[in-house]
Formats: structure tokens, sequence, C-alpha cells
């Protein structure tokens, strides 16, 4: 199943998510990024960091993680954490298309950080599903996207004044 197509709506309830879960765990930033690294929505001290670059090195180190847990025959895998000096980074799977990034100071307990992520990925997941039912046959896949001519990425709808 690709990326549901995302209206405003989406896009408001997603950084809402992101912005109360920054406030709740004291993380520096929270980005939302589909399973390929594309950026969708990001909150937080994200202007002090290349977000587009994070998110492309964040899904490919979850999809690694991800290929280890398979050879170790483990069913179960969500997350990685990678621990700093200075900060460190939880990705959380929401969905089969998306993962969510935190980046919060290392003196900040994972678990914590966790704790509230896991509310956002609830959030953002049930937000992914109504958006999937919303319009079934229709899927993004950012990688796809010719960055060159987005014309026909972004297109407004036709509106039927019959």
């Amino acid at each position: 199943m690709a990326l549901p197509q995302l209206i405003e709506e989406d896009l408001r309830l997603f950084d809402s998510a992101l912005a109360a879960l920054i406030s709740k765990s004291e993380a520096s930033m929270a980005i939302l990024i589909d399973q390929a690294g594309f950026l969708i929505t990001q909150a937080g001290q994200a202007s002090q960091c290349d977000t587009t670059t994070l998110a492309a090195l964040a899904a490919g180190s979850f999809a690694a993680t991800q290929g280890m847990a398979s050879l170790t025959r483990e069913t179960n895998f969500n997350s990685v954490y990678q621990q700093g000096d200075k900060s460190s980074l939880l990705i959380l799977s929401v969905d089969e298309n998306c993962l969510l990034v935190v980046v919060f100071d290392a003196a900040i307990s994972v678990g914590a950080v966790k704790y509230y992520a896991l509310t956002t990925v609830t959030a953002v997941a049930e937000q992914l599903k109504k958006a999937h039912e919303r319009n079934p046959d229709v899927g993004i896949d950012l990688a796809a996207l010719n960055l060159e001519d987005t014309s026909t990425f972004f297109q407004r709808k036709k509106v039927d004044v019959n």
C-alpha cells in the first residue's frame, strides 16, 4: 500500500501531534517521513539541521536494522535508538509507509521520549488510516515523483458545479 493522498487536515493533525511530542518529551526535533526517506512534515528546531538528509539517512538506517532483525528471525521490530554524547535519535515505525524520527538531548531518558512518541505514532497512524479510507484507490509514491516537474503531482481537484 502506498502513502495515501494527504490533505491540509491531515498535515494539521500531524503538525499538532509532533508539536505535542516535542512539548511533552522536551525533544529538540521530530520529523515524519515516508519509508523511502522523504520528509512529510517536521516540528521543533528543524532549522538547525538538514532534515532532508536526516530523513533519508534515518529511513536507510531503519531499513538496514529491519533487515538485520529479519535475519535473526525477529518479527516485532518497530524502532531504532541511537545514543550519542550530545544528542540521541529514536526512529519509530508508524505504519508500513511512515516513520517518526525524534531527536533529543542525550541527557533525556529514551524511555520518556518513547512513551510520548508512542502516543504520537498512534495519532499519526489513525490519521493515515482515515486518509487512506477517504480515497482508497489513490496512493502516492514520493520516490516516483519527478522533482524536475511536479505539475502532475500538485493539482487542484476539479469540482463539479452541477
